[in-house]
């Protein structure tokens, strides 16, 4: 998105009088901010924002403060405590001096979206990010979150497999078997007539099977992960490879892709056949939801040199359990410590 299509939503919000605890429904395309157009005008707004010399309590309100000021919302007299605290644009705040990031008390929530604002040793504002819990999940590498949805994936004699003729009710207005991908980023947001049909998907996917990459080691799944994410969006068209971290990997084309070299599969906190709302602008008059997103996974085998992918599965979340049993149970930490990685801010 460009700065002047960012500013219409603080020139919308600024006209509406809206405050920031007045709720706005995901996807609106005049109120609410996506999560890139989010991180954009927060990082406009925020950064070289000096904060040295206060009390914590009050370098929190001054940086919430500069947050309602850049979004366009009046600054409240006094902020009260809501879970999230901004509950119009539905995200937390958190300002961070170290790469280990505390969450006290409460749930990571794969729709609420979370600001992570790094500080420097001068107390100088640098950099803003923003993901939202499913993302933040995924960035745990401690073992101590473990309040996450998992599935099993059990491979049958047919090496592809189309688990979903045909994409959700949602979806189908939006879609063209014919769309030409290679001008467009596999991290843009879908519009209506740029989306695939699953079954299209399938077709462009399946050649992957008997496809191999280095094997980056056992503590290396993200770079394995990303190996194998250049390698879809390669097959589908697109002349260059995007990865952002945002759920799902392909926004472009709603499609989240796994790599599988074990049974379980790890969902994180979102679950595929949830209604939720899934945080991008609407298309046309629907919005979609997390059970719209189309699920590509691939079972592969490892020999400590290569990986080889033997099995490719496609599903869309509203089917996903109908082929990968759900494993019943979630157990939640109270308080979650998260390593962030060293890229997180780049």
């Amino acid at each position: 998105m460009t700065e002047t299509s960012n500013n219409r939503y603080v020139e919308n919000i600024r006209a509406s009088g809206l405050t920031i605890y007045d709720p706005i429904r995901i996807g609106d395309p005049n109120l609410w901010i996506p999560t890139p157009a989010l991180e954009s005008l927060l990082n406009a707004g925020l950064q070289g924002l000096k904060v040295g010399g206060f009390p914590n309590r009050t370098r929190s309100k001054v940086v919430k403060a500069a947050i309602c000021k850049a979004l366009g919302y009046p600054v409240p007299t006094s902020f009260t405590k809501t879970k999230p605290r901004f509950p119009g644009q539905l995200f937390n705040t958190y300002t961070q001096k170290s790469n280990n990031l505390q969450v006290w008390n409460e749930e990571l929530v794969p729709g609420t979206r979370y600001v992570v604002i790094r500080i420097s040793e001068g107390q100088v504002l640098q950099r803003v990010k923003v993901v939202n819990g499913h993302t933040l999940s995924e960035l745990d590498n401690t073992g101590t979150l473990t309040s996450k949805y998992q599935a099993q994936i059990i491979c049958g004699a047919q090496p592809a497999e189309l688990i979903s003729a045909s994409d959700t009710l949602t979806l189908r207005p939006a879609l063209s078997p014919d769309v030409a991908l290679r001008g467009l980023s596999p991290i843009s947001n879908p519009n209506i007539g740029s989306v695939l049909p699953i079954a299209a998907v399938f077709t462009r996917l399946r050649s992957l099977i008997g496809a191999s990459f280095p094997d980056r080691g056992y503590d290396q799944e993200r770079r394995r992960g990303a190996d194998l994410h250049r390698l879809v969006c390669q097959n589908l068209g697109y002349a260059a490879f995007a990865d952002d971290g945002k759920f799902p990997d392909v926004r472009n084309q709603l499609l989240e892709v796994k790599l599988q070299t074990a049974p379980t599969i790890d969902l994180g906190l979102v679950c595929p056949d949830s209604q939720d709302p899934l945080d991008i602008p609407k298309l046309g008059a629907s919005q979609v939801r997390h059970c719209d997103v189309r699920y590509a996974l691939f079972y592969a085998t490892r020999d400590g040199t290569i990986v080889t992918i033997t099995h490719f599965f496609l599903t869309t979340g509203e089917a996903f359990f109908s082929r990968f049993p759900q494993f019943q149970g979630r157990v939640l930490n109270r308080k979650l410590q998260v390593r962030l990685p060293a890229e997180f801010f780049d």
